[in-house]
C-alpha cells in the first residue's frame, strides 16, 4: 500500500467523532427543549415527561455493554453507521406520533428507548477507535474532542429547537434532527477506518507514531485478537470505582440535559428566549471545559504521570462541581444561578477525558466492553436524576434537587481515590468475531 508522506488522519477522523457527538447530543437534547410543547399538546405532565425522558436512558444503559462488545469485534467503522442510521430513524418516528394515536404516551417511551438503544454505541465505539488509533499520551486530548461535542450539541440545541418551534412548530425539528445526523453518518463510513493500518491515507510516518503508543493488546491487526473475559472485568477494582463515579457523574451531567432549560423557564421565571439563551450555558462550559480537561490531563500525565493527570483531575473537577452546585442552587439572582450552575457544568467536564482514557489505557482491545459497562452506570445515573430531579422538586423544592446532585458529585470524587490507572486488565487471545 503506497501511502502518503505525512499525514494527520487521527485528527481528522477524532474531529469527526466530535461531529457524531454533536448530532447524538441534538437528537437527544432536542425533546428537553420541546418537552413542554410536547406536554402541552399531549397533556402530559411533568412527572410523566420525566418517564420520557428516563425511558431513553434506560435503552441508553442497557445497550451500553453490548455496543462496545459489538464495536470490539465488529470494528467502530460499522457499529458506527449502523447507530447513526438507527437513531436517525427514530428521531423521525418522534415527530410522527400524533395527538389521535391511542396510548401516546406508551408510543413516546417505547420510541425513546430504542432511539437510546441506538445511541449507547456512539461512546464505547469512539473509546474502541481511540485505543486503535491515538498512542495513549494524545488520549485526554482527543477525548476532549470528542467529548466536546456533547456540549456544542447539547448548546446549540436550545436556540435552534427554539426558533423551529416558535416558527414552524416541534416535529419540524425531529425531522431536521434525523436528517442532519444520516449524512453525518455517511461522511464516517466513506471516510473511516478500523485501523489505521487498514487507510490508504495515513503516512508512515503517522502509523509509525499511533504504533509506538498503542497497547501491545492491539497490535494484532487481523486473525486473533486479545481480549479482557468478563469475570477479569466484573472483578477489577478499578472498573468499579470509575463506574460508580460515573454514575454520580451521569446523575449531575442529566439534569442539565434533561431540566435545566425548563428549571430556568418554569422556576426562575426566564422567557422562552432568554432561558434558551441562559440554557446553552452549561453546555457552552463544558465544549470549553471539554478538551481543556483534557489537554491538562495529557499534560500532567506527560509531567507528572498517570495518578495525578488522570485520577488527580477528575478528583478536583468533581469536588469544584459539588461547590458550584451548592452555591447556584441558592442564588437569588435568576442570572447568576445560571452562571454559577453554569460553571457547575464546565467543572463537571473536565473531568470527563479521564474516565475514558483509564478505560482505553487498562482494557486494551476490549476497551469498548469496558468503557461500555462504565458508560452504562452513567446513563442509569441518567435516569434515575430524569425521573427523581422532578419528585424531589416537587416535593422539598429544587434547591434540594441540586443538594442531591451535589453530594453524588463529590461521591464521585471519592470513588476515584481507588484507582490505579497504571492497571492493565488481563487479556486472553481470542478469534476474532469470537
Amino acid at each position: 500500500m503506497n501511502r502518503p508522506a505525512s499525514s494527520r488522519v487521527r485528527w481528522f477522523l477524532i474531529f469527526w467523532l466530535f461531529v457524531l457527538s454533536a448530532v447524538a447530543f441534538l437528537d437527544r437534547v432536542n425533546i428537553s427543549i420541546a418537552g413542554s410543547s410536547i406536554a402541552a399538546e399531549f397533556g402530559l405532565s411533568n412527572i410523566q415527561l420525566g418517564w420520557i425522558f428516563s425511558s431513553f436512558l434506560v435503552g441508553y444503559a442497557v445497550f451500553q455493554t453490548v455496543g462496545g462488545w459489538l464495536a470490539d469485534r465488529l470494528g467502530p467503522r460499522r457499529v458506527l453507521t449502523v447507530g447513526v442510521l438507527w437513531w436517525g430513524l427514530f428521531t423521525a418516528l418522534t415527530a410522527a406520533i400524533s395527538t389521535r394515536a391511542a396510548g401516546a404516551l406508551l408510543l413516546f417511551i417505547t420510541i425513546r428507548f430504542l432511539l437510546g438503544a441506538g445511541e449507547a454505541i456512539i461512546y464505547p465505539a469512539s473509546n474502541q477507535f481511540v485505543a486503535r488509533w491515538i498512542p495513549t499520551g494524545e488520549r485526554g486530548v482527543a477525548n476532549g474532542i470528542i467529548f466536546a461535542g456533547v456540549g456544542v450539541g447539547a448548546g446549540v440545541t436550545p436556540p435552534i429547537i427554539t426558533f423551529i418551534l416558535i416558527h414552524y412548530g416541534c416535529r419540524l425539528s425531529f425531522w431536521i434532527s434525523a436528517f442532519i445526523g444520516l449524512l453525518a453518518g455517511a461522511v464516517w463510513y466513506a471516510a473511516a477506518r478500523d485501523t489505521p493500518e487498514a487507510h490508504a491515507g495515513v503516512s508512515e510516518e503517522e502509523l509509525i507514531t499511533i504504533q509506538a503508543g498503542r497497547d501491545s493488546r492491539l497490535s494484532a491487526v487481523d486473525g486473533d485478537k486479545e481480549f479482557v473475559s468478563w469475570v477479569t472485568i466484573l472483578t477489577s477494582k478499578e472498573v468499579w470505582a470509575v463506574t460508580l463515579s460515573y454514575f454520580c457523574y451521569g446523575y449531575v451531567a442529566w439534569i442539565f440535559f434533561s431540566w435545566f432549560y425548563i428549571y430556568l423557564k418554569e422556576v426562575r421565571g426566564l422567557d422562552l428566549k432568554a432561558s434558551a439563551m441562559y440554557g446553552t450555558l452549561p453546555f457552552l462550559a463544558m465544549a470549553i471545559c471539554c478538551p481543556l480537561g483534557g489537554a491538562i490531563s495529557d499534560f500532567l500525565t506527560g509531567r507528572c504521570g498517570k495518578r495525578l493527570g488522570r485520577c488527580g483531575i477528575a478528583v478536583v473537577s468533581l469536588g469544584l462541581t459539588a461547590i458550584f452546585l451548592f452555591i447556584g442552587s441558592k442564588a437569588e439572582n435568576a442570572q447568576v444561578a445560571s452562571v454559577v450552575l453554569a460553571g457547575g457544568a464546565g467543572a463537571l467536564y473536565l473531568s470527563q477525558s479521564s474516565f475514558w482514557s483509564v478505560t482505553a489505557d487498562i482494557a486494551g482491545g476490549s476497551s469498548g466492553a469496558v468503557s461500555g459497562f462504565m458508560n452504562m452506570g452513567a446513563q442509569f445515573g441518567g435516569a434515575v436524576t430524569a425521573s427523581l430531579t422532578p419528585v424531589l422538586a416537587g416535593q422539598f423544592g429544587w434547591i434540594v434537587s441540586f443538594y442531591v446532585a451535589g453530594g453524588l458529585a463529590a461521591a464521585g470524587a471519592v470513588a476515584w481515590l481507588l484507582v490505579d490507572p497504571t492497571a492493565k486488565l488481563a487479556a486472553s487471545q481470542q478469534k476474532k468475531g469470537g
